[in-house]
């Protein structure tokens, strides 16, 4: 059974579309990831999802709810965990579970019961009693988490949930997080940058871009699907020939794509031993010399590369994000 189904969904700020006509679906228990730089649409799809904000057009269901018609309905089903740290540093790590606790309107008879397995399960029950202030960035986000949990939502939503971490600390929230869904059998949506974040926790993956999806499947089909090896070289000479010598390797067997940027010819293949001495072959033909090659297996990075042109931490692309960041806060500013 679907636990998200979303259709056609678009966003707009003025003439700005942050989501785009995008359609996708979560299974009930999957962890499911959004994957794409900032400024894709991510976290708007998630505002959305979680009734904090109106879709321009579309449609989605949480939990067999609509967003838009039956929101309350929606808000019940799911825990919702922001990319900043939203705890309050002043009260006690129990305090802050306490006061989500009735805001969230959990009956009175649950609240410590809840309380006491959510800090076990994020492991802060010695910690509980003391100021968050107190507390480092990795144990105020496994408290964010638990909070989430306290209502004993269907479905998370987690946005960003281990942005500005060390690697370490991910891990450990990598490992919290699939303990949720083993013991709770819960759905999760992850939205994140960090291709390895997305890589070991989902089941599916979404790679998002300027507001479109441009391909969702499992992380290990993802792979597979570019090609099994992937060959990167440098010309030293013949920088005018490029484009025919791209031309010639797409049509050598076994070749699957081609992509060339700032001078780096990269080719996916599905063998190598044979690809890579017809490569020098068509070079050499054009007089062309090869100063440098590489071979690799392929990750999400060279997925994201393969179906958006460009990489995740692009520089351009983190200047049209600021860009785009500036403008919309200018909107709601009335500026």
């Amino acid at each position: 059974m679907e636990a998200i189904k979303v259709d056609s969904l678009t966003k707009e700020f003025g003439d700005f579309k942050a989501v785009d006509n995008i359609s996708f679906q979560v299974e009930e228990g999957e962890i499911f990831g959004f994957l794409g730089p900032n400024g894709a649409g991510k976290s708007t799809t998630m505002m959305i999802l979680t009734t904090l904000l109106k879709p321009t057009s579309g449609s989605a269901l949480v939990g067999g709810h609509d967003v838009m018609s039956d929101a309350k309905k929606v808000r019940e089903k799911i825990g919702y965990v922001q990319q900043e740290i939203s705890v309050d540093e002043f009260l006690t790590g129990r305090e802050n579970l306490y006061l989500h606790a009735r805001i969230n309107q959990i009956p009175s008879s649950l609240i410590k019961s809840r309380i006491d397995d959510v800090l076990e399960l994020v492991e802060l029950g010695e910690k509980k009693d003391q100021a968050t202030l107190t507390y480092s960035g990795g144990m105020r986000k496994r408290l964010d988490i638990a909070n989430g949990l306290l209502s004993r939502p269907s479905v998370l939503f987690l946005d960003e949930p281990t942005v500005g971490l060390d690697i370490q600390t991910r891990r450990k929230i990598w490992g919290y997080i699939k303990k949720i869904r083993k013991d709770f059998g819960m759905t999760i949506f992850i939205s994140t940058h960090y291709m390895e974040e997305a890589d070991k926790l989902c089941d599916r993956i979404g790679i998002i871009d300027h507001g479109r999806i441009q391909v969702i499947d499992t992380p290990k089909s993802m792979k597979s699907a570019i090609g099994n090896e992937i060959i990167s070289f440098n010309l030293v000479n013949g920088k005018a020939s490029q484009d025919t010598l791209i031309e010639q390797i797409s049509k050598i067997e076994f070749v699957k794509e081609v992509k060339n940027k700032q001078d780096l010819i990269t080719v996916f293949s599905t063998k190598s031993n044979e690809v890579i001495p017809k490569i020098f072959e068509e070079s050499a033909s054009l007089d062309m010399t090869i100063s440098s090659l590489t071979l690799k297996q392929p990750t999400l990075d060279d997925v994201f590369i393969s179906y958006t042109g460009h990489d995740l931490r692009d520089e351009n692309e983190n200047k049209k994000y600021s860009r785009r960041k500036e403008y919309n806060l200018n909107r709601r500013k009335g500026l």
